[in-house]
């Protein structure tokens, strides 16, 4: 027969056990925070790399811009440059033009217009009904 252990051996025994346990808990949670801040820190990373790629990509977008219109300058139409194989930047600066306020003007046609409208069917009524 096994010779049961002592009541200090049992519980030494389970202690070990819960330690074990205990390690096998810390060990995950060390795991998963680092895990987060791995995360965290590639987020970073990549929104400054973002960042730095979209500044490079802008920078040669208007240095391309800068060499078509250059290129105009010098006497060089759009067309021929299609024709030599050089489209139009995608990314051209266009001069904005300032448009004329028609505010005024489509609030007044829209005033006629409503006016009208509401005239119209009397109009159709009155001349209904004097026939």
């Amino acid at each position: 027969m096994a010779k049961e252990p002592s009541i200090e051996e049992a519980v030494e025994r389970a202690r070990r056990a819960q330690e074990d346990r205990i390690s096998a808990i810390r060990l995950v949670g060390e795991a998963r925070q680092s895990l987060a801040d791995v995360r965290e820190e590639t987020a970073r990373e990549l929104a400054e790399l973002q960042a730095q790629i979209a500044k490079r990509v802008g920078d040669a977008e208007r240095e391309d811009v800068k060499a078509f219109n250059a290129a105009i300058t010098a006497g060089w139409s759009v067309e021929e440059l299609r024709k030599i194989g050089y489209a139009e930047p995608d990314k051209k600066v266009r001069a904005r033009r300032r448009s004329t306020r028609k505010t005024g003007q489509k609030s007044a046609a829209q005033t006629d217009s409503v006016s009208d409208e509401k005239d119209a069917p009397q109009g159709v009524e009155e001349s209904s009904s004097g026939s």
